[in-house]
């Protein structure tokens, strides 16, 4: 079944949190999946597990608890937010498979702008030269998934030193901007959106 990609422009976090949790609750069977492309306010959000320690000062910055997996991160303006709203039942897929489906889109995404990213064991997310550039917190109920990523393209990264990113103290973060000066997000969201078409297929046929 194909995927719908909707891009959403700039949305209240819980707004949007709450609407995924409606479309996920009132699927079925036949209901297509779904991204949801788009961009927040400043919001620190943390996972279901998330150790209040670890948000140092939020200096104003609203701190919504949500019910994603992984710690406390910061969304802003000039970051990529993709949202899964997937069916893996349907998908004949788990877990596993559909985060390395994502992690592997936003490697092949970087490399699109000369830009080499990895994995780091233990640590989940993508890292250039040890630096984060990309978060995953997912969250699945009954095959059915929602939340997704945030990529770092051309924001204001102080915030991030607010807190302990993902529960790692000193975490250094990256950017698109910072590594490949003049990148804008249209053209990160089409290298995306391309990646993510390629991935989602080999899910699908797997």
């Amino acid at each position: 079944m194909s995927m719908l990609i909707k891009q959403l422009g700039t949305v209240d976090y819980q707004q949007t949190w709450h609407a995924m949790q409606t479309f996920t609750a009132q699927r079925n069977a036949d209901t297509q999946d779904e991204i949801w492309l788009c961009e927040h306010p400043p919001v620190f959000t943390q996972g279901r597990h998330g150790r209040p320690e670890h948000i140092l000062n939020p200096h104003g910055i609203e701190v919504v608890q949500t019910d994603r997996g992984g710690q406390v991160t910061y969304h802003g303006p000039g970051q990529l937010v993709a949202y899964f709203l997937w069916d893996l039942k349907r998908l004949r897929s788990g877990p596993k498979a559909m985060v390395c489906a994502m992690e592997q889109t936003l490697i092949d995404t970087l490399a699109e702008f000369g830009i080499t990213a990895q994995r780091k064991s233990g640590a989940p997310g993508i890292y250039v030269k040890g630096e984060k550039i990309a978060s995953l917190g997912l969250r699945i109920r009954k095959g059915l998934s929602y939340h997704g990523l945030a990529l770092n393209v051309d924001m204001d990264l102080t915030p991030f030193s607010y807190i302990n990113p993902c529960g790692y103290e000193g975490l250094g973060i990256t950017q698109i901007c910072a590594l490949v000066p003049g990148s804008k997000m249209l053209a990160v969201e089409q290298a995306f959106v391309a990646k993510l078409r390629a991935h989602r297929a080999a899910l699908e046929l797997a």
